[in-house]
């Protein structure tokens, strides 16, 4: 990949990022517009981006055009766009296919201090570029996005794409805890500095890099802006839906298995900066709080059920071994992934406090049983049960509130 870029010092993150200040000839802007056999739009895009940011954006700027290996004429129409517009339009060729290929590649070697892109159909209104671009200028956030999915913003696509959108990203709150609300638009934006810190860690190189690279973010303590955009879906979209779908699951997986594992560095990019850590919402740790209760739950009655039935246990010891071996699963999962505890600090204490939920638990759903047992001693298995599934949920309310002390333990 060629580029005429000259590396610049990036100002510490937080601080503003003033043209005046840049030296001379400084790009402030770098517009990255990925394209795969756009030969019949690139050109009409791209002149209409510059047009927008000749008239309404006052520093030096620059539209980098990333073909990922187009075997259209996409190649010959940008190379004209270049001549024509030389000094603000320039191509990068890579022979390798993928958006998040494109953009680390030319974002790494920019010499821009604000690196943006959009995508080359130009969904989102222009207008939304400057609200996008200024907050990094000043310093306030280290990102920004565009959001289809904020009240206030005005979106054009079918009821299809709208379902999965919203359901992508109800998914990212849920198993990542991700709190922006729309991880896909394509329309961002990230400071040079922020981006010399995460682009190597980021491992995709297609549709899941934006996920990737604003999960890590919020994992870093680092600000993301939100802008409401006005966005009309393409009709002519070559978005595989499906392997899109597969591809990002798999990312969520790989990335979820890696922060737990404590494989990416966010801790010293958060300390380095002096970002603090990021807090998890309430109703996002609710849910996923709610999720490993009803799979603890499920194998607690199932295991009871199950005990009971062969006739081998009383059902007071059924019980009890059942719910021993639910509560390791359920003290185990809402440790890491519930309220995101990593370090081992404090971890005896938590384990003696799942010792005292499960004393409180036991003592709970013992005495629901042997109130039942004493007004009907021949209830049968399934009664049990459920009055074990009432139980259960006392006992639940009390555990939500003495996990959620760890999280503030562990200095949220």
């Amino acid at each position: 990949m060629s580029t005429d870029a000259r590396v610049q010092t990036p100002p510490a993150p937080g601080t503003a990022l003033l043209p005046g200040d840049a030296e001379p000839g400084t790009t402030v802007l770098d517009v990255v517009i990925p394209v795969l056999n756009e030969e019949h739009t690139v050109g009409a895009c791209v002149r209409r981006l510059e047009a927008h940011l000749r008239e309404t954006f006052p520093y030096p700027y620059r539209i980098t055009i990333a073909d990922n290996g187009s075997t259209d004429r996409t190649p010959e129409v940008a190379a004209e766009l270049s001549r024509e517009l030389a000094g603000r339009v320039r191509v990068v060729r890579l022979d390798q296919k993928g958006r998040g290929r494109a953009l680390q590649q030319v974002w790494s070697a920019s010499d821009a201090l604000i690196l943006a892109y959009m995508d080359v159909d130009l969904s989102t209104d222009l207008d939304a570029l400057w609200p996008l671009v200024a907050p990094l200028m000043s310093g306030h956030s280290d990102l920004a996005i565009g959001t289809r999915l904020h009240r206030s913003s005005r979106v054009v696509r079918g009821m299809k794409r709208e379902l999965i959108s919203r359901s992508y990203n109800l998914g990212l709150s849920v198993a990542l805890g991700a709190r922006f609300s729309d991880a896909q638009c394509g329309f961002k934006a990230i400071r040079a500095d922020v981006a010399r810190e995460l682009l190597p860690l980021v491992e995709d190189t297609a549709w899941f890099f934006d996920t990737e690279l604003l999960v890590l973010a919020e994992r870093c303590g680092l600000r993301i802006h939100e802008v409401p955009v006005d966005w009309y879906d393409d009709p002519d979209s070559r978005v595989d839906v499906v392997r899109t779908a597969r591809d990002d699951i798999a990312g969520v997986v790989r990335l979820a298995v890696a922060l737990h594992h404590g494989d990416l560095p966010v801790e010293q990019i958060r300390t380095r900066s002096g970002r603090a850590r990021p807090r998890s919402g309430t109703a996002a740790q609710l849910i996923r709080f709610a999720l490993v209760g009803v799979l603890s739950t499920v194998l607690h009655l199932g295991g009871f059920a199950l005990l009971s039935a062969t006739g081998l246990l009383g059902s007071q010891v059924a019980n009890l071994v059942a719910l021993m071996i639910a509560t390791v699963l359920n003290t185990t999962m809402n440790r890491s992934w519930t309220f995101g505890i990593r370090s081992r600090r404090l971890a005896w204490l938590h384990q003696l406090q799942g010792l005292v939920i499960l004393g409180l638990t036991w003592a709970l759903s013992a005495g629901a049983l042997a109130g039942l047992e004493a007004a009907h001693p021949d209830a049968p298995v399934s009664v049990q049960t459920v009055v074990l599934g009432g139980a259960m949920v006392i006992a639940t309310l009390v555990k939500f509130a003495v996990m959620k002390g760890w999280r503030r333990a562990e200095g949220e």
